[in-house]
């Protein structure tokens, strides 16, 4: 099967991470490439050997492409993936899906009205740790879920800071950034859904514009487990985490909240510690491996438009919990927290 991609966005992830992954497939193939800019759209095109360079969307949609990856800004995501959807091409966006959940409702209503498979770019549940900390769970290897802990509070580096930290119009702040990814892969290890938040947000030096460059979290899942997340911007020394205490065991999982695929897992139980094996394979790839399943129809994409609705109610719950200092219940079908 043939996939040509047209990318919206000159982003940097895009040259990181996922202009490989796109090629890494059978007849995936990157044909276009739209910045607003069209001296960066032509040398992005350029340096990274694709055909086709516009500056327009409507350019972007009436080229020969199948699917698009959309990497811009958040306030952008919404206009963009509407008009991809009525132009009749697959979506894979980048989290959050848009400013609101309110939002990407509409944008997950469209492409379901359209036939249209939608995914959100959610690369962690994508990882091999992570993927064996759900396996161990659902094989009741820690007995009972009870607890866990979230460590993803990184440095954000100088290339990446820009609009994150200065532009709350566009969404950035690193509940939007990191807190977003913390919510969906919680979900994805426990196999559970958040109901409730309580959150602390701090501006520690790097943010400005009313933005936070730190959060903690505390969340109350349907089964009653409880966990905690961190998430940061500013911290240069910290390792990331991810950790599940069952009745019978824990999973104590070391560096793997990152896009590489890295990290280890221990399970820790009455008979002693194992470290649990799992394929490293890069998670981007593995991600537009399943995008391109579900657009033959075969199954659906790592994270669904559905998948990004609650990442993003999460995530704003997670704000007005910060901002009212109350907890916050969890409903991703209302778009307004309760």
């Amino acid at each position: 099967m043939s996939v040509k991609w047209g990318l919206i966005g000159a982003s940097t992830i895009a040259r990181q991470f996922m202009i490989n992954a796109i090629r890494a497939q059978e007849g995936g193939e990157i044909a276009a490439v739209m910045s607003s800019n069209p001296e960066r759209a032509t040398a992005y095109a350029g340096e990274n050997g694709i055909p086709l360079a516009v500056s327009s969307l409507d350019a972007l949609l009436n080229s020969d492409i199948d699917a698009v990856y959309i990497s811009t800004t958040n306030e952008l995501h919404l206009e963009q993936a509407l008009a991809a959807i009525e132009a009749g091409k697959h979506v894979l966006c980048e989290k959050p899906l848009a400013l609101t959940s309110a939002d990407a409702r509409k944008m997950v209503s469209a492409a379901r009205a359209a036939g249209i498979v939608l995914g959100t770019n959610h690369h962690l549940r994508n990882a091999g740790p992570h993927r064996a900390m759900r396996d161990a769970i659902a094989t009741g290897h820690i007995g009972k879920p009870i607890a866990a802990r979230v460590f993803h509070a990184v440095y954000l580096p100088e290339t990446l800071q820009g609009w994150r930290i200065t532009k709350p119009e566009a969404g950035g702040g690193v509940v939007l950034d990191i807190t977003v990814h913390d919510a969906d892969t919680l979900r994805f290890v426990l196999s559970d859904d958040p109901v409730e938040v309580s959150a602390f947000t701090q501006s520690a030096g790097m943010a400005g514009g009313g933005l936070e460059d730190g959060a903690m979290c505390i969340w109350r899942f349907k089964s009653g487990l409880i966990a905690q997340s961190h998430e940061g911007f500013t911290t240069k020394f910290a390792g990331t985490g991810f950790e599940v205490h069952g009745s019978e065991g824990s999973l104590i999982a070391s560096d793997v909240m990152t896009q590489k695929p890295d990290g280890s897992v221990l399970l820790r139980t009455a008979k002693g510690e194992e470290q649990l094996s799992f394929d490293r394979e890069d998670l981007y790839v593995r991600s537009v491996r399943q995008f391109h399943a579900a657009i033959l129809g075969k199954g659906e994409a790592a994270a669904t438009g559905e998948d990004g609705i609650w990442s993003l109610a999460s995530a704003e719950a997670a704000l007005q919990s910060a901002s009212s200092g109350k907890a916050v219940k969890i409903d991703p079908k209302l778009g307004s927290m309760k």
